[in-house]
């Protein structure tokens, strides 16, 4: 099973996604074979977020059916018509990691203000 995220683009400037567009995708025909669980972020930035866990036997496989499976929802779903998908992968979560190293302790590395166990 594979995370993937699918960034929408909305059809024009301050169109917000639609409260429901986790379970338009997840009800699609055929989604239940492939989909685990379909989460959106409508606030992420610069776009909006779908996030669905997909079984597939490799990262490929899944970001294709992925891709699929949000085009063919934004061809069908009338509520996502206009939208569309700027980009398909697995999310990276190095940078919000660093961030909080960074703002948790001041210095890069450390969680903590306390020392290091092993000194």
């Amino acid at each position: 099973m594979f995370l993937i995220h699918a960034a929408l683009r909305a059809p024009a400037p301050g169109v917000q996604l639609p409260a429901s567009t986790a379970e338009f995708i997840r009800h699609l025909p055929g989604a239940e074979e492939l989909v685990e669980h379909v989460s959106a972020h409508p606030g992420a930035l610069p776009d909006p977020v779908v996030g669905l866990y997909v079984l597939a036997d490799g990262l490929a496989e899944a970001e294709r059916r992925t891709e699929d499976l949000c085009r063919r929802a934004l061809a069908e779903v009338r509520a996502l018509r206009g939208w569309r998908v700027t980009r398909v992968g697995v999310p990276l979560v190095a940078p919000y990691y660093e961030q909080l190293l960074q703002s948790s302790s001041g210095r890069p590395g450390r969680i903590g203000t306390g020392p290091f166990p092993s000194t």
